[in-house]
């Protein structure tokens, strides 16, 4: 591993332990060189998923497109960072066990709306309808009907 500090290729690990629930190891190294200490963080190497979108457009997975408009579905309610985090991270380990190369947006957006109806139905009904296109208030109630059910 190359030194971030002086370009070294000669580094060592001073220290391994597990990080993000057991998905990554966490390393300390130092260099041999300029003696600075940096942290680098080893992940297994996953294929990448393609998400094949309303207009069989594909483009590759972010996890950040999903943050985000989680982020402002949650905006003013009681929905910390965290809980959000886990959401995303549900959502990635139920589409990672599909074992599709290829993933439906619909897929993923019905996977995220039933995690954030059980954590907040506020959030849940602005992404829903920001997710369903509601074209109308008559959508938008049929919505809230069928949640009240």
């Amino acid at each position: 591993m190359k030194c971030p500090y002086c370009g070294n290729d000669n580094t060592r690990v001073i220290d391994s332990r597990p990080a993000d629930d057991n998905a990554s190891i966490r390393r300390r190294r130092i260099c041999d060189d300029c003696n600075k200490r940096f942290t680098t963080y080893e992940k297994v190497e996953t294929i990448p998923l393609i998400i094949i979108k309303k207009d069989n457009n594909r483009e590759t997975y972010d996890r950040a497109k999903i943050e985000s408009g989680l982020i402002r579905a949650c905006h003013k309610r009681p929905v910390s960072a965290a809980q959000i985090t886990k959401l995303v991270d549900d959502v990635e380990n139920e589409i990672t066990q599909m074992e599709e190369k290829e993933i439906p947006s619909e897929v993923v957006g019905e996977l995220v709306m039933n995690k954030l109806k059980n954590l907040d139905e506020v959030a849940y009904v602005r992404f829903a309808s920001v997710y369903r296109e509601f074209k109308d208030v008559n959508t938008f109630m049929d919505e809230l009907k069928a949640m009240l059910r």
